[in-house]
């Protein structure tokens, strides 16, 4: 048996996607910025699928800024808020993501900004107190905090963390890239300035993803050498992963509540199996809880043993795709940078497996009679 339980690191295409998209590979390749009929047709297409990706977010198209995937999205809204606004303070915490926090480590040294870190609980969710503290010290920064761990899963109030920046004049972005398609997300409602998504995270293709930027708070491009996407983005659009994006997203709010029903039952399932196959299991951060964590991502922490060094290699092995930190990083030889900051003396294992509507109970139960037998443990 072949478990994919990596979904937070990418998922599979959805056939629909790919039905969607098909025609934008095969038959309408017209260059997008051209005025004849080709050009137009594709046109016309890109714009359809802004309105309808604005429509599903409750935007306005022009605020939908189509990108190659969250991380040049991460970097385009950070960098190019700072700039507009001549933003000398800058607010995030040590385990986001490397699009994030790299950015603003750049951005530090280069003398642009003054970086502060917001403290975090035992169990990695974001201090508000702090935050509100900081943004009284720091008025006027950049906030930016993801709205869940892609590693360990926990969910930030953004509706709260929106408010706390209103209230202190920051610029607050948040990358979505994990809760996209997964959770609702209403911009008239929340008090954010600029959000980020990749497609393949929800079934769509690799290689685009989008960012949104409040219409009230514009920012300059990081981007240039041309004027596709509203004079935000040079490039010419990736048309076909455009397509497939929005249609992914569709389903996403489609079927969202049957699918997270679905998968908080697998991961449940999976909680339940672990506690009673391996004998001191812990989870790290709060994603054994599913009403404060993604209902997509588990990060499993093994007892101390020889075996959890290789436990990634071995499962990979018998089949099972799973990781040992950020989806982005896992085939690298450095620790987890999140784990690292909450549990810096730890010596216990750490596998993140990550779940989507394609995985089955079957998977779940070959999964845990597989780590069962690699830990030398009786089920």
């Amino acid at each position: 048996m072949k478990v994919y339980l990596d979904n937070a690191a990418t998922t599979p295409l959805d056939p629909e996607v790919f039905e969607a998209m098909k025609p934008f590979l095969l038959e309408d390749f017209g260059n997008p910025s051209s005025t004849h009929a080709h050009g137009r047709k594709v046109r016309a297409a890109i714009e359809s699928a802004r309105k309808k990706v604005a429509e599903l977010l409750n935007g306005t198209p022009g605020e939908i800024i189509f990108t190659s995937g969250g991380t040049e999205a991460d970097n385009a809204i950070i960098t190019g808020a700072i700039q507009t606004y001549n933003l000398k303070h800058a607010i995030s915490s040590p385990i986001e993501h490397h699009a994030v926090t790299h950015t603003l480590e750049t951005l530090e040294k280069n003398g642009a900004i003054g970086l502060h870190y917001v403290r975090l609980n035992e169990q990695g969710h974001v201090d508000l107190n702090h935050l509100e503290s900081l943004l009284k010290e720091f008025p006027n920064a950049l906030v930016s905090l993801m709205h869940a761990n892609n590693e360990i899963g926990n969910l930030l109030d953004i509706q709260r963390v929106g408010e706390l920046c209103h209230q202190h004049g920051a610029y607050f972005h948040s990358d979505t890239v994990q809760t996209m398609g997964h959770y609702k997300h209403d911009l008239k409602q929340l008090k954010i300035h600029g959000l980020t998504a990749a497609a393949h995270k929800f079934h769509g293709p690799k290689g685009v993803g989008f960012m949104y930027i409040n219409k009230d708070k514009k920012i300059k491009p990081l981007v240039h050498g041309g004027a596709q996407e509203r004079n935000m983005r040079g490039g010419t659009e990736n048309t076909y992963g455009i397509i497939g994006l929005a249609k992914a997203l569709e389903i996403c709010y489609r079927e969202m509540s049957e699918h997270e029903t679905y998968i908080s039952k697998v991961k449940n399932y999976m909680i339940e199996k672990l506690k009673a196959a391996v004998p001191g299991i812990r989870f790290h951060g709060d994603s054994d809880n599913l009403k404060r964590s993604l209902y997509t991502v588990l990060n499993v922490s093994f007892p101390e043993s020889d075996e959890n060094e290789m436990m990634l290699f071995n499962l990979d092995l018998q089949g099972i795709s799973a990781s040992g930190g950020s989806a982005c990083s896992s085939g690298a030889s450095t620790g987890s940078h999140v784990l690292g900051a909450l549990y810096p003396d730890s010596k216990r294992g750490a596998v993140r497996f990550s779940f989507s509507k394609y995985n089955t109970i079957e998977e779940i139960d070959f999964t845990i009679d597989k780590i069962s037998e690699l830990l030398k443990v009786t089920a």
